[in-house]
């Protein structure tokens, strides 16, 4: 195929205006997409492409709203390809990823402009999967329109996995592509993610997927999109996390450093749900609501400071956490408010904690702040 070669600092790569029908016979979908009566079904990715099972994961993290948004805003991409005439319908560039390195021979005088391999494999899709999606419906209804469309699309061939992701998060970091929480997921994955960061990504999925976690599955990670009943957002975990880590000197980031800390906020969480009993969890308490959880996760981190000793942990925590079952009716979610007045909820968080932890006879870490 004809291709632009594109050089920029040490990056090559190419542009390309692709004939609709045919590019859309050599792109992968990852996601589900809903036309009028009809769907695009995500296809299934090897289990050795870690850069497009992330993508995928991503996509798909929440099938309801994935459903809703796509079937949505494919109709208004495909009725704007309807209605666009003398404006190009598509005039932005998709673009395409392959782990396989193309061959590109230049054409004549020209050296940047020439014929580019066809990869044998699928192209991955970092950016356009909806444009790409309304396409393929516009298709069905109007074949001999669509057929005579080029797209603009830039490929990426040949990169390590690294690039691709750290490609997807350039171009999917503002707050009208994906939220705050998607973007966490992504820390781990980017090779220029601070250790830090990484290492509060990692221990926040750990509290997600781990099978004895007492957060497993009530993070929410679709921001206010979740339509099930979840106790925190990603987000606002990662954050108590990240401040955790964040000033450690000569931090660990590795995978085993991040279980250790998983292990000590699980056992942290499970000394405090026996300590609040029929309350966490319960709509009529705020035991398990944002401001509480990110209190808890603070004295959490106080008492990691006191008492570090990994052996009998949980036990010795349950013992001293167990003040806290007095507490219970100040936590009822009527009134409280009114018991825990604050101008807003740093400063409700910052009283819960100090109220816990003065509870607990823990004493205040140097790096604790009531803020």
């Amino acid at each position: 195929m004809l291709a632009t070669q594109i050089r920029q600092k040490d990056s090559v790569f190419y542009f390309v205006a692709w004939p609709a029908e045919d590019l859309l016979r050599k792109v992968m979908f990852t996601s589900r997409f809903y036309g009028d009566g009809d769907q695009i079904a995500p296809e299934e990715v090897p289990e050795n492409d870690e850069v497009a099972m992330f993508i995928q994961k991503i996509e798909r993290s929440d099938k309801a709203f994935q459903r809703t948004m796509s079937k949505a805003k494919i109709s208004q991409i495909v009725n704007f390809y309807e209605t666009a005439v003398s404006q190009p319908p598509i005039p932005g560039t998709v673009l395409l990823f392959t782990p396989q390195p193309l061959t590109f021979t230049s054409l004549g005088k020209y050296d940047n402009v020439g014929d580019l391999q066809v990869p044998k494999e699928k192209f991955l899709i970092i950016d356009g999967q909806h444009r790409l999606a309304a396409l393929k419906f516009y298709g069905k209804k109007h074949p001999d329109e669509a057929r005579g469309m080029h797209v603009p699309c830039v490929i990426f061939d040949g990169k390590a996995d690294d690039f691709a992701t750290e490609m997807f998060v350039t171009i999917n970091s503002t707050p009208t592509r994906i939220n705050r929480s998607h973007l966490v997921d992504l820390y781990e994955k980017v090779s220029w993610a601070a250790p830090d960061k990484k290492l509060a990504a990692r221990v926040g999925q750990m509290l997600y997927d781990e099978t004895d976690s007492p957060l497993r599955y009530r993070i929410n990670r679709l921001g206010g999109r979740s339509k099930q009943v979840k106790w925190i957002l990603q987000a606002e975990l990662f954050n108590e996390l990240h401040k955790w880590v964040a000033n450690v000197k000569d931090l660990d980031a590795s995978m085993a450093a991040a279980k250790k800390r998983y292990e000590l906020v699980r056992d942290f969480l499970k000394a405090a749900a026996e300590a609040w009993g029929e309350a966490w969890g319960s709509e009529k308490y705020m035991v398990t609501k944002p401001a509480t959880l990110k209190a808890l996760l603070r004295v959490c981190f106080d008492l990691a400071d006191e008492d570090p000793e990994v052996e009998d942990r949980l036990r010795r925590w349950k013992r001293r956490l167990s003040p806290w079952s007095s507490l219970v009716q100040e936590f009822r979610a009527e009134g409280f408010y009114e018991r825990f007045v604050a101008a807003g909820q740093v400063q409700r968080v910052a009283k819960i904690h100090k109220q816990l932890r003065d509870a607990a006879n823990i004493k205040v870490r140097k790096s604790s702040t009531e803020d």
